[in-house]
């Protein structure tokens, strides 16, 4: 089994370095909508990141499995990622990948309500 939390603090690592690159690195390099993408991508970065670290203790307590973690990282990676790489001169057309990471985020939160769901009515 991964350990998602250990996972969760790389990406909230990468969130503060990455958010500081673009306050201090990018201010006067990129456009003002390269700098709001650059911002939007930190931060679900961030909040996608502690989201993990929450799922990560579910799955070490047995309240859902590794697809919510697995689905919230693929998401992170592909919405955020596509983003930066926009703001740092990739196509505008790669954007169009980015609402695949969106969904894929989506689902994991999703995935996570289920399998609580699934959990309780075990319980019963």
């Amino acid at each position: 089994m991964l350990n998602w939390i250990g996972i969760a603090a790389i990406n909230m690592a990468i969130a503060v370095a990455l958010g500081a690159f673009g306050a201090h690195g990018l201010e006067n390099i990129v456009s003002a909508q390269q700098l709001e993408w650059w911002h939007t991508a930190t931060l679900y970065l961030f909040i996608h990141a502690l989201g993990l670290l929450v799922v990560g203790l579910l799955i070490r307590l047995k309240y859902t499995t590794q697809a919510t973690a697995w689905l919230l990282q693929i998401g992170i990676i592909i919405f955020a990622g596509s983003l930066y790489a926009m703001t740092l001169g990739a196509p505008r057309w790669f954007g169009a990948i980015t609402p695949i990471g969106g969904v894929l985020m989506i689902a994991g939160w999703l995935w996570l309500a289920i399998s609580t769901f699934r959990l309780e009515n075990s319980m019963d």
